[in-house]
């Protein structure tokens, strides 16, 4: 019986799948761990709901994912700041503070448009 031979090098093992796969997991940072989720229902009027759900259905968008946006934008989760010796947390809750007269004034507005 004959003996074939190939010429040329013997490839890497860097061009391989398995090592291009290794080399991407070696790379990837770890993920950070989710935070736990909390159902929040809520009444909203039909048409609320309907203008919504049309706007995210037009744009690509998840209702859910739109409705987490505007409430972490309007309730944002308070600053943690490092304190002079970089120990422990100092919580900057300056604009948390709820102000009665502000939010009658909000209230109103909402209830008249």
């Amino acid at each position: 019986m004959k003996k074939v031979t190939f010429g040329g090098k013997r490839p890497t093992n860097a061009g391989t799948p398995e090592a291009s796969i290794d080399n991407w997991v070696l790379t990837q940072s770890p993920e950070r761990p989710r935070e736990q989720m909390k159902r929040f229902t809520i009444d909203v009027p039909v048409s609320l709901h309907k203008r919504v759900k049309s706007q995210c259905a037009m744009q690509n968008l998840v209702m859910a994912d739109v409705i987490r946006e505007l409430l972490e934008k309007r309730f944002p989760a308070p600053v943690e700041q490092a304190g002079a010796s970089g120990e422990g947390a100092v919580v900057n809750t300056t604009n948390r503070k709820h102000d009665s007269t502000t939010a009658n004034k909000h209230d109103a507005a909402e209830s008249r448009g």
